[in-house]
């Protein structure tokens, strides 16, 4: 591929971004003006998103009216299992795309009575690379990953872990299972990111998840 044709995709690229970005910011002060605490979920596929929020919107619900925005490829088979626990989801289908983007999210804030909710989660593709490039306009950022997924995994991405709020290794009631040693991945995602807040739970038992939900200070 010639040099200049590479330039104007880099170029291309960082345009995408920076355009992204913007949006985003958008989508955040519109949110903030709204009062609604908002959290951009990401994580791999397998990692128990979708079962950790099902647990978060069963306690929140109680007290707070949840949207959730479900990214998947195809489907709605997160959406319908989130929603029987009082949650209000809207699903985007995203074929090819990889991952949510802030375009996304103005499209539902756009079209959408904010004044029904209190708490948005936006629980973006499955994907631990792609997500990275694409800021939503979320108030926070939460990554998951499991011990399913080996010893390395957050070291193997740590972009998610650096620009997150708050960690999840998930799975936990596996540990006498894997040969994995969680203390280990809770070293890395400090190592990345000194200020995360880190929580190890398990969405099977619930273990740990009251704490996690404390610390969304909703």
């Amino acid at each position: 591929m010639p040099e200049e044709e590479i330039s104007r995709i880099v170029e291309l690229n960082e345009d995408l971004i920076q355009d992204n970005d913007k949006l985003a910011a958008q989508n955040n002060q519109i949110l903030k003006e709204n009062g609604i605490k908002s959290f951009d979920v990401v994580g791999a596929i397998g990692a128990g998103k979708t079962a950790i929020l099902e647990l978060m919107c069963e306690k929140l619900s109680k007290d707070n009216r949840i949207l959730v925005i479900n990214g998947d490829v195809a489907t709605r088979v997160d959406a319908d299992r989130i929603e029987q626990h009082g949650a209000k989801t809207i699903q985007i289908n995203t074929g090819r795309e990889c991952a949510l983007n802030s375009y996304h999210i103005s499209q539902i804030i756009k079209n959408t009575d904010l004044s029904d909710y209190d708490v948005l989660f936006i629980e973006n593709v499955g994907n631990l690379i792609c997500p990275s490039d694409f800021i939503l306009g979320a108030q926070k950022r939460i990554v998951v990953v499991s011990i399913t997924e080996g010893p390395w995994v957050i070291r193997k991405h740590p972009i998610l872990f650096k620009f997150s709020d708050i960690a999840i290794i998930n799975k936990i009631d596996l540990k006498d299972y894997l040969d994995v040693d969680i203390d280990e991945m809770i070293n890395d995602a400090k190592n990345i990111n000194p200020n995360l807040q880190i929580f190890t739970t398990s969405a099977k038992t619930g273990e740990n998840v009251a704490e996690l939900i404390q610390a969304l200070e909703i």
